[in-house]
């Protein structure tokens, strides 16, 4: 709610009239600020449940444990940068230098769609939309040799969208007796994944490449050369992640 729609309403109620400044300094002093709102999923009653089910079954699994995963995920990178909103530090006049300015081309750019896995991690570029056809490719091309270097204690974790659990995909992981993690919809912060893709995406964008092409290649350096120690301190997170989901009742979390 803004301090304008607060204002309309206090003096839809009282009469009185009052400011939208005298609105927020009354909100300041009583220690609130605006902020953007944290873009998290939208959960449902039974998508809570199943993420504290799912954290009561995993609060006692050790590292170890949560090493044998494969975590996967797939993710849209832009040619030009984030889809959000950004802000830039600037003195004034500096409005116009490269540095503050957020570079727009006419007919948006593009960008790439990617599929990518961690522990072992291989990445593989999506062309076109992803159907299931698509995805069970992937799996066989990419997913089963990462799996196979993690050993034979390995399972694979994937969200529940639906080209994950139509039935070739499941008919598939099933003939290749692949382990699979069980996991609840609408859980992207217990996914280390999700965070490595901040971390590669930020990469890519300090790159300035200017054509799909280079940000296809620019891409593939930088996943390459995330450090093994980035990736051993997203999984050896997940204890804390269990348990912020335990203390939140199932809801969302800071990750």
């Amino acid at each position: 709610m803004s301090a304008a729609s607060i204002v309309a309403e206090v003096q839809g109620v009282g009469g009185q009239p009052v400011s939208a400044q005298t609105i927020r300094r009354t909100l300041h002093q009583i220690g609130l600020n605006g902020c953007h709102p944290r873009r998290k999923p939208l959960l449902k009653m039974m998508h809570k449940k199943a993420r504290k089910q799912f954290a009561e079954d995993k609060q006692t699994k050790d590292i170890d444990y949560w090493n044998r995963a494969l975590w996967s995920d797939e993710t849209k990178i832009n040619l030009f940068g984030s889809d959000g909103v950004k802000r830039v530090w600037r003195k004034p006049g500096e409005e116009y230098k490269e540095k503050c300015v957020l570079p727009t081309v006419k007919h948006g750019g593009g960008s790439v769609m990617v599929w990518g896995c961690m522990n072992a991690g291989e990445l593989q570029f999506i062309e076109g939309p992803m159907n299931a056809n698509m995805y069970c490719d992937i799996l066989k091309q990419s997913m089963i040799p990462s799996l196979q270097r993690l050993g034979h204690r390995a399972v694979f974790q994937h969200d529940n969208d639906a080209k994950h659990t139509s039935k070739m995909t499941t008919a598939l992981l099933k003939k290749l007796r692949v382990k699979m993690m069980d996991w609840p919809s609408m859980s992207p912060d217990l996914n280390p994944i999700e965070h490595l893709w901040g971390i590669l995406k930020r990469k890519v964008e300090e790159c300035k490449v200017s054509n799909i092409h280079q940000l296809c290649d620019v891409i593939m350096e930088e996943w390459k050369r995330i450090p093994v120690a980035t990736c051993e301190a997203l999984v050896n997170s997940m204890p804390k992640r269990v348990m912020a989901v335990l203390e939140n009742n199932g809801g969302h979390t800071k990750y």
